[in-house]
């Protein structure tokens, strides 16, 4: 029997909205003859989200049992350092040093950290919360869309992980994974930013345009006009692809260096829609669906550096879209300052948290 190969179809663009190919609807470049197989590798990986539609059945284990052979997986809980995966392979350089391939979100945290701890369940859109959800106000929450935004399965108090997409190949950012790698340049190193965001209606919140991509190349290499900042100093591991279609029973093949952001930030959901409408060259419509955590110490790398307590995101950081005073979420939601509200009374730094210093050189 032939391993099932997975397409992604263009009704569905979750990101790793795959199915076997069984002659149904599907893009019309599967119906072409033989490749490259760079290009066949390019159209396995070329939909939304950071997602590996790369597997073979042999990757596929029994509910019971894990996954066996593979490289250390994502998402995981970034508040512990804790690994047992033994493969070893070299991070990825800083993202000044890469391109800037993709870019695509995620509705609720892949990840689970400080900052977004808040189990919102298990299936397609579970993953985790930021802390402060709870807190919005009934304007915060008010929907000026009606929930028939341009930018697809998220509304106002949601929260988002986004993920900047980075490569070691010459390439532009495009649609999916697949922008990321060409037929010169197959195995690329690749790196994911990460931040986590609330949704809320509120112009002085962040504006997701202010992390959009430059448009181009600086010094060369293709950036994002900025990276989020104040959210806490980034966790910095090696992982996997992610998105709804793996878990600890199937596992990604590929290898990401990640950097996560370990706090929250208030993102204007107007800005997210503004984004999907304007110039886009991600084709992003929706955001994606998560895979579940991956908590077996067999399938997680342990993150270098010795344990260390995360300070209060700094208020002040350069790279702030605008400047304020800390959140009314006070201690359980510190986050960088685009909303100027003040803290509640007696607001104090939040209590010491067991972290992790990223890998030399970072």
């Amino acid at each position: 029997m032939r391993h099932p190969k997975t397409i992604a179809s263009r009704d569905s663009l979750q990101p790793s909205a795959c199915r076997e190919e069984t002659g149904g609807v599907w893009h019309r470049r599967h119906r072409r003859g033989p490749r490259k197989a760079s290009s066949r590798l390019t159209e396995l990986l070329h939909v939304p989200g950071l997602i590996a539609s790369l597997w073979v059945a042999s990757g596929a284990a029994s509910a019971e049992t894990l996954c066996q052979g593979y490289g250390p997986q994502t998402p995981r809980d970034i508040a512990s350092r804790a690994g047992d995966n033994a493969r070893v392979w070299t991070l990825a350089p800083k993202p000044g040093q890469m391109n800037l391939c993709n870019i695509h979100t995620h509705t609720n945290a892949e990840h689970k950290g400080p900052g977004f701890s808040v189990f919102a369940g298990d299936g397609k859109y579970g993953g985790y919360r930021c802390n402060g959800t709870s807190d919005l106000t009934a304007e915060e929450l008010a929907d000026p869309w009606g929930g028939k935004g341009p930018f697809g399965n998220v509304k106002p108090g949601d929260t988002i992980e986004v993920h900047w997409v980075y490569t070691s190949c010459d390439v532009a950012p495009g649609e999916g994974l697949g922008a990321c790698l060409s037929d010169a340049c197959s195995n690329p190193e690749l790196r994911v930013e990460a931040q986590a965001f609330l949704l809320v209606n509120d112009p002085n919140a962040l504006d997701f345009r202010d992390f959009d991509y430059a448009g181009a190349p600086l010094n060369g290499l293709h950036q994002p006009k900025a990276l989020p900042r104040g959210t806490g100093e980034p966790v910095v591991f090696a992982g996997s692809t992610t998105g709804p279609s793996f878990s600890q029973q199937t596992c990604s093949p590929l290898q990401v260096t990640w950097s996560v952001r370990p706090y929250c930030a208030r993102l204007d959901i107007n800005s997210l829609h503004a984004w999907a409408q304007g110039s886009n060259v991600f084709k992003e419509v929706e955001s994606h669906g998560v895979r579940p955590l991956v908590t077996a110490p067999a399938l997680l790398s342990e993150i270098p550096g010795p344990a260390q307590h995360a300070s209060t995101p700094d208020l002040s950081a350069p790279g702030s879209s605008r400047s304020g005073a800390p959140s009314r979420f006070g201690t359980s939601y510190p986050m960088t300052p685009p909303w100027v509200r003040g803290p509640l009374p007696g607001w104090s730094a939040p209590p010491p948290v067991p972290w992790m210093s990223p890998p030399s050189g970072y």
